[in-house]
């Protein structure tokens, strides 16, 4: 759910505190003052001289970083990162900002060296498991997902995400029952239930389908993509012009045009349609 340079694990280097020498005899007898005092130099002039690590970020400059652009958060991260690898809400923060770049091996591999040194750290789980469903290998999402579901037994987002897992993984019972726990765990949730309705439209249950999306819709927090997934949903069902006024609140012209498009082509061949426009199934 890659590509990125491997982290260098942080290193505590001990300085050894230098113990002056016996004065050895020279031809003309002791050693110069000046090469004595170089000699006897303190440690902590050693010390003082080696490069010290940056300091890590305030709370205020990992805040405003999230409302940078995925570039501008993935360079900020990686040095957070590479500055304490145990960081797991750096090693999170640099996984999100890599998937949402497109960057997915990269942020499998990312959330991978993350829940290897912290397991029991939920976020990481999930992240892990998005960025597997993100780059089309849902089959490596379900152990990560099932951990993060152990983990916090409530929480409807490892479920959602295990249910996709079982999508790309072809194994649609489970996919199902997945889909409806999810729900149960979280019954007004709108990505729960378009989650759900997507599931049951690309398997032919437009109908219900259309309910779930409609009463998601409704709801506070519903999001752009619930109105164009039901906008999709309509037009499976031949309902075209419905889905183009419901597609034109949110959309450009040119890109309703292509949705409809995409849409009657679909209908003229009978052929199963994708999940939903983008393909995006992952539970927020």
């Amino acid at each position: 759910m890659c590509r990125m340079s491997a982290f260098a694990a942080t290193a505590l280097a001990a300085l050894l505190a230098l113990q002056a020498a016996p004065a050895e005899a020279g031809l003309f007898g002791k050693k110069d003052k000046a090469e004595k005092a170089e000699t006897a130099r303190p440690a902590a002039a050693v010390q003082s001289a080696a490069p010290q690590a940056p300091p890590r970020a305030t709370p205020e400059e990992r805040a405003a970083i999230e409302r940078m652009d995925p570039l501008a958060r993935a360079a900020f991260w990686a040095r957070e990162y590479d500055r304490d690898p145990t960081d797991a809400e750096a090693g999170v923060a640099l996984a999100r900002a890599l998937r949402a770049m497109g960057r997915n091996d990269e942020a499998a591999n990312t959330a991978q060296r993350l829940v290897s040194l912290t397991p029991s750290h939920v976020e990481g789980q999930l992240e892990l498991a998005r960025a597997h469903i993100a780059r089309g290998q849902g089959f490596y999402a379900i152990a990560p997902a099932e951990a993060a579901a152990a983990l916090a037994p409530r929480d409807w987002r490892p479920v959602s995400l295990l249910a996709i897992a079982y999508e790309q993984a072809r194994r649609p019972d489970e996919a199902l029952a997945a889909h409806r726990r999810a729900l149960a765990l979280a019954p007004q949730n709108p990505a729960a239930m378009t989650n759900l309705a997507m599931f049951l439209a690309a398997s032919g249950q437009t109908a219900e389908a259309e309910q779930l999306l409609r009463r998601a819709a409704a709801l506070p927090g519903a999001d752009i993509r619930v109105r164009q997934n039901l906008a999709l949903v309509l037009g499976l069902q031949g309902r075209f012009d419905e889905a183009e006024r419901l597609a034109r609140q949110d959309l450009p012209p040119e890109l309703v045009a292509n949705n409809m498009a995409y849409l009657r082509a679909v209908a003229g061949t009978g052929a199963p349609a994708t999940r939903n426009w983008d393909a995006l199934s992952q539970a927020q």
